[in-house]
């Protein structure tokens, strides 16, 4: 696990003679979500348990880039906002947003908008799933190459640290996983659903879900999901299992400006 805290070191500038001062801009920090923790996902987590992951410019927030993808920004976003976005990630860097309500600046170049549900858990039937074996960081190159033939969302090489991962094993190969993502106090997303497509049709991916499902309520946590609003047969599937619908919700991407703002 990392952690790691940027924020601003401004020192203020020395006077010269009796001539205006000029004052330096207050420090400013990660606010607190407010409403229900699954409002703002991301940023409720890395508020919360996840906290320590937390990697924080202002009032921007994100995971470390080779843990998740997201970052977390301020209800209503201002251009530093958006500068401090920029810088903490970097010159021409791709940054992902879940559930943002605002659309990146023009200086933003444009990635991708998508349209997506918000499903949710309370009262679900879990059950444990025997077969399932618990995933940790040796399994992770085999976790990656079956996330790149199945393409179930953001996966990395430290995804596997954000909670309990598990997966199916059929003649020594990995062939199913899924497990858990992004953490609100007691909430818990459920993520990285995949099966290769040479053993689809047996219902692994949901004895996989409800198995993760049942470790997050043995703790007292609510299991919960995303999916793209066109990915039906996920939706179906998740729903034949008790998930019921919360909330749309809009996953954005874009690639922040090659060159920094004024307004960092």
């Amino acid at each position: 696990m990392s952690e790691a805290h940027v924020t601003d070191h401004r020192p203020a500038p020395a006077s010269h003679g009796s001539g205006p001062v000029d004052v330096p801009a207050p420090r400013r920090e990660s606010p607190a979500p407010s409403g229900h923790p699954l409002d703002h996902p991301s940023l409720s987590a890395l508020h919360g348990p996840h906290a320590h992951f937390a990697e924080r410019r202002g009032r921007v927030v994100r995971y470390p880039a080779d843990v998740s993808p997201w970052t977390a920004m301020p209800d209503e976003p201002d251009a530093r906002d958006w500068a401090d976005a920029a810088a903490l990630a970097g010159p021409g860097a791709f940054v992902m947003f879940m559930g943002a309500a605002q659309a990146p600046p023009a200086d933003w170049e444009d990635g991708f908008e998508i349209e997506g549900v918000q499903l949710t858990g309370e009262g679900l039937r879990t059950e444990a799933y025997p077969e399932a074996v618990r995933l940790g960081a040796a399994d992770v190159p085999e976790m990656l190459d079956l996330v790149e033939r199945t393409r179930p969302g953001p996966f990395l090489p430290r995804t596997v640290e954000m909670g309990t991962y598990l997966g199916v094993r059929r003649g020594g190969e990995l062939v199913a996983m899924a497990g858990e993502r992004v953490h609100p106090a007691g909430w818990t997303e459920i993520s990285a659903v995949c099966t290769d497509p040479v053993v689809r049709g047996q219902g692994l991916a949901g004895r996989l879900v409800l198995a993760v499902a049942h470790g997050i309520t043995e703790r007292g946590e609510t299991p919960f999901l995303h999916a793209a609003a066109d990915n039906t047969g996920a939706i179906r599937l998740y729903e034949a299992l008790g998930f019921r619908l919360r909330r749309g919700i809009v996953f954005r991407g874009a690639t922040a400006p090659k060159a920094p703002s004024r307004a960092s």
